[in-house]
């Protein structure tokens, strides 16, 4: 005869009490990084897809009855695929600096009120 032995997965009860702030850096900034090339590429697709569709044609012509032709070129030069890829890049790269940055500070908050409160408790199953 067997002893008292349980049946069905093994549990386990954790509670994260800390997270390592460079850890949260690193992953961050990769997270960060991937999501600002992902914004990249979707303004180039948008506007490849403006300019196959004629939209960008439309808003010329619409902004040539709104203000004039000389002064809707001169407005129109920064939908240009240049200046929208620049756009795209700047938005990237203040993105990555920012969520990086967030991300490292809420990981502190994190430790901090888990020292006040215990942190978060996790239950783990083997299955």
């Amino acid at each position: 005869m067997k002893g008292n032995k349980k049946s069905g997965p093994r549990s386990v009860n954790l509670t994260v009490a800390s997270v390592d702030l460079w850890s949260v850096s690193k992953m961050a900034l990769l997270l960060s990084v991937a999501l600002g090339i992902a914004t990249i590429v979707a303004f180039i697709i948008l506007w490849l897809v403006m300019q196959a569709t004629g939209t960008l044609e439309s808003i010329r012509g619409t902004m040539g009855e709104i203000a004039g032709p000389e002064s809707a070129e001169e407005m129109l030069k920064l939908l240009g695929f240049g200046p929208v890829v620049s756009f795209a890049v700047i938005l990237a790269v203040v993105n990555v600096v920012l969520m990086t940055a967030l991300a490292t500070l809420f990981g502190f908050l994190y430790n901090i009120g888990a020292k006040m409160v215990g942190g978060f408790r996790l239950t783990l199953v083997d299955d």
